[in-house]
C-alpha cells in the first residue's frame, strides 16, 4: 500500500501518523500534498500541513526581526566601541576611574531597548537623567584607592545594571513578569556573549601568529582599538541578538541551569564539610570571611537563575527540592557571615567595609528567608510556582537601592 492510502487511512490516528512520518519524512511530505486534496475538511490533516510548511512562514518572519533594529543597533555598536576606546584612553593617563568603561558600553544597552521598547517620557528622563547623574558623579570623587572609594567602583555597576532593567523593562518595570524577563536576558547574554567573545579570542590569536610570521608586532595595536572596541561593541550585538529570541541560548539556558544546581550543592556541601573538619574559623579569619560572603553571592546567583528557568511549572520535580537544599544551604552560610561580621564590628570597630558587607548580608539574608517561606509552601502544595518567583523578582529593586546608597553616601559618610 502506497504512502497516500496509508496516510488516509490513518487521519483519524495521529500517534499512527507521526510514527509513519518519523519513519520517512521525504516520503511523507511527498505524498502527503496528495492526500491534503482528497481531505480538505480535515482538522488532523490541516495541523499536520502547518508543521510540514511552517519553515516559509518561519523564514519570513526570522527576516522581518533581522531587519527591526538592525541599524540602529549596528549604529549603537559603533558608537559604543568609539566610546570605550575613547574612555579607555584617560583610563590609561589615570584622569579618571576605569569604572568608566562601564559607560561606554551600558549606556548603548540602554538606548537599544529603549527603542525596542519605547517608555513613556518620565520614564526615559528619569533614565537619561540618572546615567548622567552617576557619569558626573563619579568623576567629580578623588582618585584614590581608600575603601569608601573602591565600594563605590564595586556597587556603581549593580546600580547601573539597575538602570539596565528599567530601560529594558520600560512601563512595565513594576510587573514581576517583567523583572523576571530580565533576569532570563541576563544569563542568555552572558551564554552568547561567552560564547562570541571566545571566538573573538582565536580570531586575536590566529591574527597576532600570522602577523608574527612577517615580523611585525602588532600586539599592542590590536588589543588597544580591535580587541577593546570588538568587546564593547560585542555587547550591544549580543543584547540584540538575545532580544530577538536567538534559539541557543534559550535552548542551553535550562539545562545549565539544571546542571549547576546540583553540582553547585555537592560542591558546596563537601565544601563546608572540609572547612568544619580543618577548623577555619570566619570570626577571626578575615580572608576568609571574605571567600566565605563570595560562595554566598554565588549560591544565590545559582539558585535565582535555577528559579528563573523553572518556569511555572506546577509538578514539583528533584531539582525543586535540589533549589531548596541550596536555599537553606545559603540561608546557614549567612548567617554565619552575620554572626561574624556582627562579632568583628563589636570587636574591631566600624569600616567602610565592614558596614558594606554587614547591609548586603542582612539584605541577602532577608531575600533567603523569603525565598525559602515562598519554596516550603510550594513544596507544601501549598501555593503555586509563581510566589518564588515573587520572591525573587520583587526583592530585585532593594539590591539597586542598596547600591545607590553605598555609591552615593559612602564617600560623604567616610571621608
Amino acid at each position: 500500500m502506497d504512502m497516500n492510502n496509508l496516510i488516509t487511512e490513518n487521519i483519524d490516528n495521529p500517534h499512527e501518523l507521526e510514527k509513519m512520518f518519523r519513519k520517512d519524512p521525504k516520503a511523507f511530505k511527498k505524498s502527503f500534498s496528495h492526500a491534503w486534496e482528497q481531505n480538505p475538511d480535515s482538522h488532523v490533516l490541516a495541523v499536520w500541513n502547518e508543521r510540514l510548511h511552517f519553515k516559509e512562514t518561519a523564514h519570513t518572519e526570522e527576516a522581518s526581526l533581522l531587519q527591526k533594529g538592525f541599524l540602529f543597533m549596528g549604529i549603537l555598536a559603533i558608537l559604543a566601541g568609539i566610546s570605550t576606546r575613547i574612555i579607555f584612553h584617560f583610563v590609561e593617563q589615570q584622569a579618571i576611574a576605569p569604572i568608566n568603561l562601564a559607560f561606554g558600553i551600558l549606556p548603548f544597552i540602554a538606548a537599544y531597548f529603549v527603542y525596542n521598547n519605547p517608555p513613556k517620557k518620565n520614564v526615559l528622563y528619569i533614565l537619561a537623567l540618572l546615567f548622567l547623574t552617576s557619569g558626573i558623579y563619579l568623576n567629580m570623587l578623588p582618585l584614590n584607592e581608600k575603601d569608601s572609594m573602591i565600594l563605590v567602583y564595586l556597587h556603581l555597576p549593580i546600580f547601573l545594571w539597575g538602570l539596565i532593567g528599567l530601560a529594558y523593562s520600560g512601563d512595565n518595570y513594576s510587573k514581576g513578569s517583567t523583572r523576571l524577563a530580565y533576569l532570563k536576558f541576563n544569563l542568555e547574554f552572558c551564554i552568547l556573549y561567552a560564547s562570541m567573545a571566545i571566538s573573538g579570542m582565536l580570531l586575536t590569536l590566529l591574527t597576532l601568529r600570522l602577523f608574527s610570521f612577517v615580523d611585525l608586532d602588532i600586539e599592542d595595536f590590536y588589543f588597544r582599538n580591535v580587541v577593546l572596541f570588538g568587546a564593547a561593541a560585542l555587547a550591544i550585538v549580543a543584547a540584540y541578538l538575545v532580544s530577538m529570541n536567538l534559539k541557543l541560548a534559550k535552548n542551553i539556558t535550562p539545562y545549565i541551569a539544571k546542571i549547576f544546581s546540583p553540582l553547585v550543592l555537592a560542591t558546596l556541601l563537601v565544601y563546608l564539610i572540609t572547612v568544619i573538619w580543618i577548623g577555619k574559623n570566619p570570626f577571626m579569619d578575615r580572608n576568609f570571611l571574605i571567600a566565605f560572603n563570595g560562595i554566598l553571592l554565588g549560591v544565590l546567583a545559582v539558585t535565582i537563575f535555577s528559579i528563573t528557568e523553572s518556569g511555572t511549572d506546577e509538578k514539583k520535580n528533584i531539582f525543586d527540592y535540589i533549589n531548596f537544599a541550596l536555599i537553606v544551604l545559603a540561608l546557614i552560610i549567612d548567617s554565619v557571615a552575620l554572626s561574624a561580621i556582627v562579632f568583628r564590628l563589636s570587636s574591631y570597630g566600624i569600616t567602610p567595609n565592614r558596614l558594606a558587607v554587614l547591609g548586603v548580608n542582612i539584605l541577602i539574608w532577608g531575600n533567603l528567608i523569603w525565598i525559602m517561606v515562598s519554596y516550603m509552601r510550594f513544596l507544601q502544595n501549598k501555593t503555586g510556582p509563581s510566589t518564588i518567583q515573587d520572591a525573587v523578582t520583587k526583592y530585585l529593586p532593594v539590591y539597586g537601592i542598596w547600591a545607590a546608597f553605598v555609591t552615593f553616601t559612602f564617600p560623604l559618610i567616610f571621608n
